[in-house]
């Protein structure tokens, strides 16, 4: 258990308070076998880190423990704009370096806030955790032995007023956890009301309220982390998530080398007959549904018969379309199994960094329909 605490602290941006070093083991080592941990607070107050932190004291005692992102402006392990549950089997060394994985499930809600659609928003998240209770918790096959009890880790978004504060109270009222970490800051009027606040008083006693302070408050000796600014943020992780295309050993350390990467970048052809499109959050004039898609990230989706919604499987830059062959051609990272089972594009409000599309001569490339493709 030192190890992986002295990793952390070594850090030079990385401060684990001892409040929080106790409230992770409190959970990971307490009473109850797989915990369900909900962290929850305002913006700023390190809810990440600390979820973070609380995932790499989990695995110390577990093989694999999962991992409900509900935030979608500051993900954790896929770029913006998706809901994911993530199976972790891996303790991260450095907290201060996020890292991409692959979910087990996930849906691509196309927006960094769950403003727009409220609704949508929590349909996503419930779905996500009644599949976590089915795969990873009921699941008493004795062949699995990780999958009939893995603990979780739930992070939220520090949106805790108005709808987003209804949004954590049906959360709560659904999930059921066992353990909720709520992170205050100082300013008093921001942080979410005190103990059991989504429950009757009757049933306060079946969840551990566990309140610690947020890190920040001693920002003037030490911080959680250093704040950056949350658009670069997120553009920095649609980068890396399209760094993907290209082996991990080939050179490409600058922007502009990644941008002339992917505009050389041979991409796949999509027959537009064998997909159907859908725009999020919008309304789309159907004749300029194609062209709408030009130059833009879209999320790549499987329908199923089981389910309602259609699951994503990654990110696609659409780089170019042909009417007249009637092909689209896309720039992704998933590998080609998983994309013969896309038949849905989905556009929501995720753009191509700035700083891609600034790159002289690189451009003109996404917008282009003579491009190669791949069979």
């Amino acid at each position: 258990m030192e190890a992986a605490s002295e990793n952390e602290s070594s850090h030079p941006k990385i401060f684990i308070p001892e409040e929080w070093s106790d409230a992770a083991e409190t959970i990971a080592y307490g009473s109850v076998a797989f915990p369900i941990a909900f962290v929850c607070g305002p913006k700023n107050s390190g809810k990440t880190t600390f979820s973070r932190h609380l995932l790499n004291v989990l695995l110390q005692r577990h093989k694999k423990v999962a991992y409900l992102d509900t935030d979608v402006g500051q993900t954790e392990f896929t770029p913006p704009g998706l809901l994911s549950l993530t199976v972790i089997d891996k303790i991260t060394p450095d907290l201060a370096i996020p890292c991409l994985k692959t979910p087990a499930r996930c849906f691509f809600f196309g927006d960094i806030s769950s403003k727009r659609d409220p609704t949508t928003y929590l349909t996503y998240i419930l779905a996500l955790y009644d599949h976590y209770m089915q795969e990873y918790r009921m699941n008493n096959n004795t062949e699995t032995n990780d999958c009939s009890g893995l603990p979780l880790v739930i992070n939220t978004p520090g949106w805790v007023k108005g709808i987003g504060y209804e949004l954590i109270v049906d959360m709560l009222k659904h999930m059921s956890p066992t353990h909720v970490v709520k992170i205050r800051i100082s300013a008093e009027s921001k942080n979410l009301p005190p103990g059991a606040f989504w429950l009757n008083e009757e049933n306060a006693d079946d969840v551990t309220i566990v309140e610690i302070g947020s890190a920040r408050q001693d920002y003037l000796k030490r911080s959680v982390l250093v704040q950056k600014d949350a658009r670069l943020l997120r553009d920095l992780r649609v980068m890396a998530y399209f760094r993907q295309c290209f082996p991990s050993d080939m050179t490409i350390s600058t922007i502009k080398e990644l941008a002339r990467s992917l505009a050389a970048h041979p991409p796949y052809e999509i027959s537009i007959s064998s997909i159907k499109i859908k725009h999020i959050h919008c309304q789309v004039p159907e004749n300029e549904a194609f062209y709408s898609l030009n130059a833009s990230i879209v999320g790549l989706a499987v329908s199923s018969v089981s389910e309602q919604w259609p699951q994503c499987v990654g990110l696609g830059i659409v780089r170019g379309i042909d009417t007249l062959k009637g092909v689209l051609y896309v720039i992704t990272p998933v590998p080609q199994q998983s994309l013969e089972d896309v038949d849905t594009l989905l556009q929501g409000f995720i753009q191509i960094p700035t700083a891609l599309l600034q790159v002289q001569g690189c451009i003109s490339p996404y917008m282009s329909a003579n491009v190669l493709s791949t069979n």
